[in-house]
């Protein structure tokens, strides 16, 4: 039985009750909560490092059925709450109104029912609210209005009724708003104008009416989207739509929008997707969309539009999608604007890779703010490359958050390829060990040529290779890792791996795992980067087996599993995972100049398991008075303890990395196996 301190009880006990209100929890994830282990070390349990209080609590996309408990109120410490994608149902306890240190509140994808207590206003410190995907009814409530540093709101498909108050122009520093598909009557607030931060802007799928107010058109910050279909909008679009000069996706569509298509609209030279389906819209086609070049979408079917359809639309090389059937256009006009619509789909069809839907699911930043946040792609802000790309060190304006920025060399062949493969792996996952994807970049700058960029969370601490390497590479402090952290690091990366292989509803394979692509943030947590070369199984040449040919499948030699015909290529994961056990341990690289002549880290480390491990262990790991000694001594330089943590790691890296396939272990016991030493080695500390 672990013994807290008062306040640790309390978060204890909370803890406790949140679990006894779960009734499925089919993964066993909370069997880790139990009193003979310290909360913090509970899986999804996130503490401060000093006073051990609950800062964190993620239990996202496993799926638990439940209540949620009001005794999460008590967790009086934590900044964030994530329960997305899960089953909990059941109303929002009002009890939530009580964590003031919250930032970030995740309740998205779930069966939550019922009206959001008012009492979340309290929490003026919010920066996120997502309740996305629920059965959430009522009003949105005006204590929102105290939410004045929030940044993300997303209450997206709920049964959200009444209007949008006029507390929405409080939130200055909002820069995403999503509340498409509800049934919000009345009309947009002019005061949506005080947003000068907005850059994705969503009330599709309502029941809105009236004009659409010109103060939208102020919002020069709107540089993702702007989504106002599937309403009762009426009126004119206003010239001023000129203004939203770096918007990427405006869609009016299915609304009762009349008059003429402002000729301004040539003007927002960064529209890529631009729906204005289904309205009462007249005249001609202005000639100023002679100067959207990068457009790919373009629909304007449903209208009463005249007149002749552009020459110049035909110059446009990036149009994939053109539509505009039913209009007030002759004969020879409509049948011709029938076969255009079924031409440029069909061209659409045959480039598989120029468009991703998953793309397009992303909120996208501009080419002019990555510019300007790595003062124009500068050498300086320049802190990595690789095969297709270069990573920058930059600064979002308007958010002034920093950020690692991924620029794709679209020169080099497959690196087009490479930017979809990321995106499709990293849109739909997220786990605490991923890195996380932001937003991207997939535009025409100024020189005409296409630009496509990522945008990660910025790891403060760098890569793991810094910090095993630190004497090869530059860095302005010395860097060391005890073993604490390299056994943290091993878990964490073993829990993201797991994740993929046995938790997403795809199953993905990393294919180039290494030190380099795992990143340390600001607590040492280790994260998992670098998608470009993922798999995913049910997709890999066109089968739904996880047995598939490696051949052509690259990676990074010495990390990459020997070629065999076939394999399941999680095994292949499992090679690469091994290896970086191994290298962790020893301080040498896969390719060190010492594996020579059939030699390898895996045979360099069996040799001397697993008596003389001291001896072939990390110099930097051996305390400095035993190091001149260690090379004539056996594992009995060390205490018991450590000689049974070391045994055990060294045998999870041979295990994970012998030659044959069936008999590498598999991530569900490696990150068992890694709790269990783990358990063991804290333990021993404690005692």
């Amino acid at each position: 039985m672990i013994v807290f301190a008062s306040g640790n009880v309390t978060d204890a006990l909370a803890l406790l009750k949140f679990r006894e209100s779960i009734s499925i929890d089919p993964y066993g994830i909370l069997l880790s909560w139990n009193t003979s282990t310290h909360f913090c070390n509970w899986h999804g349990i996130t503490c401060h490092l000093i006073h051990q209080r609950v800062t964190e609590l993620n239990l996202q996309g496993y799926k638990l059925k439940g209540s949620i408990s009001p005794h999460i109120g008590n967790l009086s410490y934590m900044r964030i709450f994530n329960l997305n994608h899960n089953n909990f149902y059941g109303n929002i306890p009002q009890e939530l109104g009580r964590l003031s240190q919250l930032h970030r509140l995740y309740l998205g994808g779930n069966q939550i029912s019922g009206e959001i207590p008012a009492s979340l206003g309290n929490l003026i410190g919010l920066t996120l609210l997502t309740m996305e995907l629920n059965r959430i009814d009522g009003i949105i409530p005006t204590t929102f209005g105290k939410f004045q540093k929030m940044q993300l709101l997303n209450l997206r498909a709920n049964k959200l009724s009444g209007a949008i108050g006029a507390f929405i122009g409080n939130l200055s520093q909002l820069f995403h708003l999503h509340l498409g598909a509800n049934m919000l009557t009345g009309n947009i607030p002019p005061n949506i104008g005080n947003c000068q931060k907005l850059q994705f802007f969503v009330l599709s799928r309502n029941n809105l009416t009236g004009t659409i107010p010109l103060e939208v058109f102020n919002l020069s910050s709107l540089t993702n989207l702007l989504d106002l279909s599937q309403n009762s909008l009426s009126g004119n679009i206003p010239e001023k739509v000129s203004n939203l000069k770096n918007i990427g996706f405006l869609d009016v569509s299915e609304n009762h929008l009349s008059g003429h298509i402002p000729g301004t609209i040539g003007e927002c030279i960064m529209l890529e997707y631009l729906y204005m389906r289904g309205n009462l819209l007249q005249g001609i086609i202005p000639s100023s969309f002679a100067s959207l070049k990068g457009l790919r979408h373009l629909d304007l079917s449903r209208n009463r539009l005249s007149g002749s359809i552009p020459n110049f639309l035909q110059n446009i090389s990036f149009l994939e999608y053109f539509n505009v059937s039913f209009n007030m256009l002759d004969a020879f006009l409509f049948i011709l604007s029938i076969i255009l619509t079924i031409y440029w789909m069909r061209k659409r069809s045959k480039k598989p890779y120029l468009v991703s839907p998953i793309i397009d699911q992303l909120a996208k930043v501009s080419y002019q703010r990555l510019y300007n946040g790595t003062n124009g792609f500068s050498t300086t802000s320049l802190i990595g490359s690789g095969n297709f790309s270069s990573v920058y060190k930059g600064t979002l304006e308007l958010v002034d958050e920093v950020v690692a920025i991924k620029v794709l060399n679209l020169q080099k062949k497959g690196a087009h390829k490479s930017f979809i493969v990321e995106c499709n792996a990293l849109q739909n996952i997220k786990h605490r060990n991923l890195v996380q994807i932001l937003t991207c970049c997939s535009s025409i700058y100024y020189k005409g040529q296409e630009f496509k960029a990522l945008i990660f969370e910025y790891m403060e601490n760098g890569s793991l290779e810094q910090w095993l390497y630190p004497k090869t590479l530059s860095t302005e402090h010395p860097r060391t890792l005890n073993l604490d952290q390299r056994l943290n690091i091993m878990i964490d990366v073993a829990s993201a791996l797991h994740y993929l292989h046995h938790e997403c509803d795809q199953p993905i394979i990393h294919c180039d795992l290494k030190p380099s692509n795992v990143l340390l943030d600001d607590d040492m947590i280790a994260h998992v980067s670098d998608f470009g070369i993922t798999r995913l199984l049910s997709t890999i040449n066109g089968t739904t087996s996880n047995q598939t040919s490696t051949i052509g499948i690259k990676g990074t030699v010495g990390y990459t599993a020997p070629v065999l015909k076939t394999f399941s290529l999680s095994f292949r994961d499992m090679y690469s995972f091994g290896i970086f056990v191994l290298e962790m341990l020893t301080g040498r690289r896969p390719t060190d100049e010492i594996f020579e002549n059939g030699q390898n880290l895996h045979n360099f480390a069996k040799n001397s398991f697993p008596d003389n491990l001291v001896q072939i262990l990390d110099p930097s790991l051996v305390p400095k008075q035993r190091q001149e000694t260690v090379v004539e001594e056996n594992n009995q330089n060390v205490t018991p303890t450590i000689e049974k943590c070391l045994v055990s790691l060294f045998k999870i890296g041979l295990d994970c990395s012998v030659e044959s396939p069936k008999e590498r272990m598999n991530m569900v016991d490696v990150t068992k196996e890694l709790s269990k030493i783990r358990r063991v080695f804290l333990g021993s500390k404690i005692n």
